[in-house]
Order: C-alpha cells, then sequence, then structure tokens
C-alpha cells in the first residue's frame, strides 16, 4: 500500500516502473496456481507449504530493502510475489478446510486480517515511514514469524486425491457456467480500480498535503471490517447480484469521489477512502465465497487458484500496467494531475457495475 510511495519519491520510479513493480504479484497470480495449488490438493500439508513460502519471501522481503536501482529492484520483487502470492488461495482453502460452514464462518475470521492491516497503517502513517525502507524490514521480519506461526495451525492434509483433473479443466468446467462467467469477467475488470488504489492512492495523499496517508488509509479497512461482517447477511437478504452490483458501483463512485476532492474538499476524500470497505467486501470476498460453494472439496485449492491466476493475474497484470500508464500519462513536469487519473478507475468502476447488472444471473438462494 505505502510501496508506491517510496518507489516514487525516495527511489524516484517513474509511474511505469512502479506499475510494472507492482504487475509483478500479477504475474506470479499467474505462475503459482500451476503448482501450489495442486501441490496442496494432492501431495503436502497446506501449513508446511505456507511455512516455506513465508520464510523464503520473508528472506526476499529484507533483500528489496537494500535495492535501489529499478534493474535489480524488479527481479527479486518478481520472486518475492512468486512466494508471497500463493498464500493467499491456500490460506483462504485452509480456512474454509478447517470452519464448519465457510458462508458464515470465514468473513469473521477474515476481519482479523483487515485488523493487521488497520494496525499497520496506524504505525507506517503515523511515524511517517512511507518514504524509508523500515516498512520494507518489517514485513520481512513479519513474514519469517508467520512461517513459524503457521505450523501451529490446525494440520490440513491433501484436500483430494490424486486425480487428473487440471487447472485449466477445472477452470473450463466453471466457464461453462453463463453467470460464473460474467462474475469472473466483473471481477478481472475491478482488478483496475483495485490497483490504481494499491499502487498510487498513498502517493496522492502525500502529494495533495495530507498528514499520515498510511494511517488515512485506515478508514478504508476499518470499514471493511464492518463489511465483512455484514456480508452473510447482507448476502441473504439481498442476494449475490445486488450485493457486488453494490460492491461494483462502490468502486466508480469512490473514484470520481477522489476526482473531485482534495485537501480543499477533504470530507470527498474520505468517504472515497472509506467506500473501499464496501467495494473489497461485496465483490472479492462474496466471490470468493460463492467459486467455494461452486466446486466439490477435493477442487477448492485448485479452483480458489484458477480464480488467481484470472483475477489477480490476469486482471491485476493489466491494472497495474493501465495504472502505470495513465499515471505516466498524467505526469507534467514534477506533477501530477490526479483528477485526470482517477477518472479512468471511476469509469471502469461504472462501467463493470452496469455490465454485471445486466448480464449475471442471480443463483437461487438457499
Amino acid at each position: 500500500m505505502t510501496t508506491g510511495t517510496y518507489l516514487l519519491q525516495t527511489l524516484h520510479f517513474s509511474g511505469r516502473e512502479v506499475g510494472l513493480v507492482y504487475g509483478t504479484t500479477a504475474i506470479a497470480a499467474m505462475v503459482s496456481p500451476f503448482w501450489a495449488g495442486r501441490l496442496a490438493d494432492q501431495h503436502f500439508r497446506l501449513e508446511r507449504i505456507l511455512a516455506v513460502l513465508h520464510f523464503t519471501g520473508g528472506l526476499l522481503m529484507f533483500a528489496l530493502s537494500t535495492l535501489q536501482e529499478f534493474a535489480f529492484f524488479y527481479p527479486v520483487m518478481l520472486l518475492y510475489a512468486i512466494c508471497y502470492m500463493p498464500t493467499f488461495a491456500l490460506s483462504t482453502a485452509m480456512t474454509f478446510h478447517n470452519i464448519p460452514e465457510p458462508a458464515r464462518d470465514y468473513p469473521r475470521l477474515r476481519v482479523w486480517g483487515t485488523l493487521g492491516w488497520i494496525a499497520t497503517g496506524l504505525c507506517v502513517g503515523g511515524l511517517d515511514l512511507e518514504t524509508t525502507t523500515l516498512p520494507l524490514r518489517l514485513s520481512a521480519t513479519a513474514s519469517i514469524f508467520q512461517s513459524i506461526y503457521v505450523l501451529s495451525l490446525p494440520p490440513t492434509p491433501p484436500l483430494g486425491k490424486k486425480q487428473t483433473t487440471s487447472l485449466w479443466l477445472t477452470g473450463k468446467d466453471l466457464l461453462r457456467d453463463r453467470s460464473f462467467m460474467v462474475l469472473l469477467i466483473a471481477l478481472t475488470l475491478i482488478c483496475i480500480p483495485n490497483a490504481f488504489y494499491y499502487s498510487f492512492v498513498n502517493a496522492y495523499l502525500k502529494d495533495q498535503g495530507f498528514k499520515n496517508a498510511a494511517a488515512m488509509m485506515s478508514i478504508g479497512q476499518a470499514t471493511e471490517i464492518a463489511f465483512v461482517l455484514l456480508l452473510p447477511y447482507a448476502r441473504r437478504y439481498f442476494g449475490l447480484k445486488l450485493v457486488i452490483l453494490m460492491g461494483a458501483s462502490a468502486w466508480g463512485i469512490r473514484y470520481l469521489l477522489l476526482s473531485w476532492g482534495g485537501v480543499d474538499l477533504p470530507l470527498l476524500v474520505w468517504i472515497g477512502l472509506a467506500l473501499h470497505g464496501l467495494a473489497w467486501s461485496f465483490t472479492a470476498l462474496a466471490g470468493q465465497i460463492y467459486i467455494d460453494e461452486k466446486v466439490p472439496v477435493s477442487l477448492r485449492s485448485t479452483a480458489q487458484g484458477f480464480i488467481a491466476l484470472i483475477i489477480s493475474g490476469l486482471g491485476a497484470f493489466f491494472g497495474s500496467l493501465i495504472a502505470g500508464e495513465v499515471v505516466n500519462w498524467q505526469t507534467f513536469g514534477s506533477k501530477i494531475a490526479w483528477s485526470s487519473v482517477w477518472l479512468v478507475p471511476g469509469g471502469v468502476g461504472i462501467f463493470t457495475a452496469l455490465f454485471f447488472a445486466l448480464l449475471f444471473r442471480s443463483p437461487k438462494r438457499h
């Protein structure tokens, strides 16, 4: 979240280079499902795979904190991302495996990750560390600690017997469902405004003169707690279609508010940041739960990996490239025309909401 500020203001990377650095997570998401989900489904316990990934990632993050040239920073960041990105799908599959009712219980557990995010943002922003290497080193330390802690979690054996079903065959079966395909396209499009958020919102806030930018962004995670907890009830009351429609609309509206707001209209900025909770929880998280319900238990890690491939991979990769190019396009000397920048992700969010509203068919409620 604050790495973009560090790269822009301390290492003086261009907008295009920042986009490429953030795109490494997308490349990793396209590579990792071919082996991580497969290993978890058929060969090794999930907690052991996670331990190896977190430990290796911690060492690579320490290395990143010492690098200053893009030519060296980029490949090490790519290696780190290859270790880091599989942990999302594997952790999700591990959690779903060990809780009785994922649709009800998962949001309550996911809240703790959000609390950790808030604490980190308050610490980094409050101490004004965005432009230093300390967040990278703290991240590395936390990753190594997590590699030890994860071994204390409930043993999660391979979730399915050996079978010939591949990642692509699983995806092919899922894509035969029209509504699933529409949902997948919508979530992929949402990766574009999401890339703008993680790459450039912190830099925008600091450039506008707001103090404690990382701490300000924590309001998005604070509202995320509320909407994560509300998700099971909202889904039961409104249905999946309206829930995701609200989330997609929030992505568009929040960027329009950032475009219109600024240090002279701080309320619009605060509302735009606060809408992150609704936008993320009612799209990405709702989609994860929906996918878990669509596939058999023996293929859940593989299915989550397929979704990571398409959304966190292809979607995030092009989202990061688009975000970097838009910022480059709207950079004039040392100034960035942020009001124009935010119109792009705002427009994508509104378009996605309309696309989803017109083409998605709601599943039957249980």
